[in-house]
């Protein structure tokens, strides 16, 4: 048996409009929301008495999606954002077609750019920037 596809990826936040908010700006479309709770959850995730909200996120190609979730019980642990060689996951990394543009339009939504911009030879221009709950962003725009 091999994997069929990459199905999503979650990210818990604190602010769930918020998160929504910033990764419709950048162009990610709202496929659903939906409250999660029951023996189901519990079991699914390992808590008791889940209670959550979560937003289904879709890349425009429809092929990517992330799920964005906050708990309302058990409330959420809150750590420090992670530095980009924490182990664990690492990054969301997206194609964009204009990513000075995509930084302008993420910026009002608290999009915070670790380092800057940079150059990968003549294929890529990159960056990370901090997004909701102090997950890393990475964006890369084609130029080659």
């Amino acid at each position: 048996m091999t994997v069929q596809r990459l199905d999503n990826v979650a990210v818990v936040v604190d602010d769930l409009a918020a998160a929504v908010a910033y990764f419709l700006e950048l162009g990610l479309e709202l496929e659903g929301e939906a409250e999660i709770e029951g023996l189901f959850a519990d079991h699914t995730v390992g808590l008791d008495g889940v209670r959550s909200a979560i937003a289904m996120m879709r890349t425009p190609d429809g092929r990517g999606r992330l799920e964005l979730t906050t708990y309302h019980h058990p409330v959420a642990i809150e750590a420090a954002p992670p530095a980009p060689n924490t182990l664990g996951l690492h990054r969301l990394m997206f194609a964009v077609d204009d990513l000075d543009d995509t930084i302008a339009r993420l910026r009002p939504h608290g999009a915070e750019l670790l380092g800057e911009v940079a150059r990968y030879g003549d294929s890529y221009r990159l960056c990370y920037l901090r997004g909701p709950a102090g997950i890393i962003v990475a964006l890369a725009e084609q130029i080659g």
